[in-house]
Protein backbone atom coordinates (compact mmCIF):
# COMPACT_ATOMS: atom_id res chain seq x y z
CA UNK A 1 0.00 0.00 0.00
CA UNK A 2 2.70 2.32 1.10
CA UNK A 3 4.28 2.13 -2.83
CA UNK A 4 1.24 2.65 -4.21
CA UNK A 5 0.78 5.78 -2.75
CA UNK A 6 4.45 7.11 -3.25
CA UNK A 7 3.84 6.56 -6.58
CA UNK A 8 0.24 7.54 -6.77
CA UNK A 9 1.39 10.85 -4.74
CA UNK A 10 4.77 12.10 -7.32
CA UNK A 11 1.79 12.50 -10.51
CA UNK A 12 -0.67 14.08 -8.74
CA UNK A 13 1.50 16.67 -7.10
CA UNK A 14 3.36 17.26 -10.65
CA UNK A 15 -0.24 17.67 -12.76
CA UNK A 16 -1.37 20.56 -9.28
CA UNK A 17 2.01 22.04 -10.22
CA UNK A 18 1.61 22.11 -14.05
CA UNK A 19 -2.01 23.04 -14.26
CA UNK A 20 -1.27 26.03 -11.32
CA UNK A 21 1.09 27.46 -13.82
CA UNK A 22 -0.77 26.90 -16.66
CA UNK A 23 -4.40 28.34 -15.52
CA UNK A 24 -2.74 30.39 -12.54
CA UNK A 25 -0.06 32.53 -14.47
CA UNK A 26 0.27 31.21 -18.40
CA UNK A 27 -3.56 31.71 -19.21
CA UNK A 28 -4.09 34.84 -17.69
CA UNK A 29 -0.98 36.14 -19.27
CA UNK A 30 -2.52 35.10 -22.65
CA UNK A 31 -5.39 36.59 -22.51
CA UNK A 32 -4.47 39.88 -20.84
CA UNK A 33 -1.67 39.94 -23.55
CA UNK A 34 -4.71 39.72 -26.35
CA UNK A 35 -6.83 42.15 -24.58
CA UNK A 36 -4.41 44.49 -24.66
CA UNK A 37 -3.38 44.24 -28.23
CA UNK A 38 -7.10 43.57 -29.82
CA UNK A 39 -8.80 45.74 -27.36
CA UNK A 40 -6.26 47.96 -25.29
CA UNK A 41 -9.48 51.05 -24.97
CA UNK A 42 -11.83 48.03 -23.19
CA UNK A 43 -8.57 46.02 -21.38
CA UNK A 44 -7.64 49.58 -20.14
CA UNK A 45 -11.13 50.70 -18.40
CA UNK A 46 -12.58 52.32 -21.67
CA UNK A 47 -11.36 55.42 -19.78
CA UNK A 48 -12.32 59.00 -21.21
CA UNK A 49 -9.90 62.19 -21.32
CA UNK A 50 -10.57 65.48 -21.94
CA UNK A 51 -8.62 67.84 -24.06
CA UNK A 52 -5.11 67.85 -21.72
CA UNK A 53 -5.69 64.38 -21.41
CA UNK A 54 -6.82 63.91 -17.93
CA UNK A 55 -9.12 61.00 -16.85
CA UNK A 56 -12.96 61.84 -16.37
CA UNK A 57 -14.54 58.69 -16.21
CA UNK A 58 -15.48 55.79 -18.15
CA UNK A 59 -17.99 54.87 -20.67
CA UNK A 60 -18.70 51.35 -18.95
CA UNK A 61 -18.59 52.70 -15.05
CA UNK A 62 -21.44 55.35 -13.86
CA UNK A 63 -20.38 58.01 -12.04
CA UNK A 64 -22.65 60.27 -10.41
CA UNK A 65 -24.05 63.37 -11.40
CA UNK A 66 -25.25 65.72 -9.34
CA UNK A 67 -25.53 69.38 -10.93
CA UNK A 68 -28.83 70.43 -12.14
CA UNK A 69 -27.10 71.79 -15.32
CA UNK A 70 -26.44 67.81 -16.45
CA UNK A 71 -28.54 64.41 -16.76
CA UNK A 72 -28.24 62.59 -13.62
CA UNK A 73 -27.84 59.31 -13.60
CA UNK A 74 -29.66 56.09 -12.23
CA UNK A 75 -29.74 55.56 -8.45
CA UNK A 76 -26.67 53.60 -7.47
CA UNK A 77 -26.74 50.84 -5.00
CA UNK A 78 -22.88 50.40 -4.89
CA UNK A 79 -21.30 51.81 -1.79
CA UNK A 80 -22.21 55.45 -1.09
CA UNK A 81 -22.87 55.58 -4.98
CA UNK A 82 -20.99 54.96 -7.97
CA UNK A 83 -18.39 53.38 -5.88
CA UNK A 84 -16.61 50.60 -8.06
CA UNK A 85 -15.25 48.92 -5.03
CA UNK A 86 -18.90 48.24 -3.67
CA UNK A 87 -20.40 46.53 -6.59
CA UNK A 88 -23.72 45.20 -6.16
CA UNK A 89 -27.42 45.32 -6.32
CA UNK A 90 -29.54 46.34 -2.65
CA UNK A 91 -30.78 43.22 -2.81
CA UNK A 92 -34.44 44.66 -1.82
CA UNK A 93 -37.21 42.89 -3.18
CA UNK A 94 -40.64 44.42 -4.46
CA UNK A 95 -41.80 44.24 -0.58
CA UNK A 96 -38.94 45.77 1.03
CA UNK A 97 -40.00 48.93 2.70
CA UNK A 98 -36.51 50.47 2.24
CA UNK A 99 -36.97 50.18 -1.13
CA UNK A 100 -40.38 51.41 -1.09
CA UNK A 101 -39.09 54.65 0.97
CA UNK A 102 -36.36 54.93 -1.45
CA UNK A 103 -38.34 55.08 -4.28
CA UNK A 104 -40.86 56.77 -3.12
CA UNK A 105 -38.11 59.52 -2.27
CA UNK A 106 -36.62 59.78 -5.76
CA UNK A 107 -40.07 59.94 -7.30
CA UNK A 108 -40.53 62.99 -4.79
CA UNK A 109 -36.68 64.66 -5.59
CA UNK A 110 -37.99 63.78 -9.70
CA UNK A 111 -41.10 65.79 -9.54
CA UNK A 112 -39.37 68.65 -7.18
CA UNK A 113 -36.97 69.01 -10.54
CA UNK A 114 -39.69 69.52 -13.03
CA UNK A 115 -40.44 65.90 -14.54
CA UNK A 116 -44.08 65.02 -15.17
CA UNK A 117 -46.03 61.98 -16.68
CA UNK A 118 -44.95 58.77 -15.81
CA UNK A 119 -41.41 58.54 -13.95
CA UNK A 120 -39.10 56.05 -15.84
CA UNK A 121 -38.17 52.77 -13.81
CA UNK A 122 -34.22 53.72 -14.22
CA UNK A 123 -34.90 57.16 -13.10
CA UNK A 124 -35.60 56.02 -9.21
CA UNK A 125 -34.21 52.24 -9.32
CA UNK A 126 -31.03 51.18 -9.34
CA UNK A 127 -29.36 48.21 -11.83
CA UNK A 128 -27.73 45.18 -10.83
CA UNK A 129 -24.53 46.26 -10.60
CA UNK A 130 -25.08 49.52 -9.07
CA UNK A 131 -22.60 51.03 -11.64
CA UNK A 132 -24.86 51.29 -14.95
CA UNK A 133 -23.45 54.34 -16.75
CA UNK A 134 -26.68 54.36 -19.07
CA UNK A 135 -30.10 55.81 -19.36
CA UNK A 136 -32.77 54.73 -21.48
CA UNK A 137 -33.67 57.77 -24.04
CA UNK A 138 -36.84 58.14 -21.66
CA UNK A 139 -35.42 58.78 -18.57
CA UNK A 140 -33.02 61.23 -20.22
CA UNK A 141 -36.09 62.96 -22.25
CA UNK A 142 -37.84 63.22 -18.96
CA UNK A 143 -35.02 65.77 -17.87
CA UNK A 144 -34.76 67.48 -21.11
CA UNK A 145 -37.06 70.35 -19.40
CA UNK A 146 -34.76 70.73 -16.51
CA UNK A 147 -31.55 70.74 -18.69
CA UNK A 148 -33.14 73.53 -20.78
CA UNK A 149 -34.30 75.89 -18.04
CA UNK A 150 -31.34 75.42 -16.42
CA UNK A 151 -28.79 76.16 -19.09
CA UNK A 152 -31.14 78.72 -20.89
CA UNK A 153 -31.38 76.62 -23.96
CA UNK A 154 -34.83 75.53 -26.43
CA UNK A 155 -36.03 72.20 -25.05
CA UNK A 156 -36.04 70.72 -28.81
CA UNK A 157 -32.14 71.75 -28.80
CA UNK A 158 -31.82 69.17 -25.67
CA UNK A 159 -33.88 66.81 -27.07
CA UNK A 160 -32.06 66.76 -29.92
CA UNK A 161 -28.73 66.44 -28.09
CA UNK A 162 -30.20 63.33 -26.64
CA UNK A 163 -31.54 61.74 -29.66
CA UNK A 164 -28.25 62.15 -31.57
CA UNK A 165 -26.32 60.35 -28.83
CA UNK A 166 -28.95 57.62 -28.04
CA UNK A 167 -27.26 54.32 -29.12
CA UNK A 168 -28.68 50.90 -30.32
CA UNK A 169 -27.37 47.59 -30.53
CA UNK A 170 -28.55 44.02 -31.86
CA UNK A 171 -29.42 42.27 -28.76
CA UNK A 172 -30.28 45.37 -26.03
CA UNK A 173 -32.26 47.70 -25.86
CA UNK A 174 -31.71 51.42 -27.08
CA UNK A 175 -29.32 53.05 -24.17
CA UNK A 176 -28.01 57.12 -23.71
CA UNK A 177 -24.64 57.23 -21.71
CA UNK A 178 -24.67 59.76 -19.59
CA UNK A 179 -21.59 61.14 -19.80
CA UNK A 180 -21.41 60.58 -23.15
CA UNK A 181 -24.68 63.16 -23.28
CA UNK A 182 -22.91 65.41 -20.62
CA UNK A 183 -19.57 66.03 -22.22
CA UNK A 184 -21.93 66.56 -25.40
CA UNK A 185 -24.02 68.95 -23.94
CA UNK A 186 -21.14 70.76 -22.78
CA UNK A 187 -19.76 70.96 -26.10
CA UNK A 188 -23.08 72.79 -27.23
CA UNK A 189 -22.11 76.59 -28.43
CA UNK A 190 -23.93 79.14 -26.37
Amino acid sequence: MGKDFTSALRPAIVMTILFAALLGIAYPLAMTGAGQALFPAQANGSLVRDADGRVIGSTVVGQAFTADRYFQTRPSAAGKGYDGLASSGSNLGPTSRALVDRVTADVARRRGEGVTGAIPADLVTASGSGLDPDLSPAAALAQAARIARVRGIAPDRVRALVDATTETSLLGAAHVNVLTLNRALDALPR
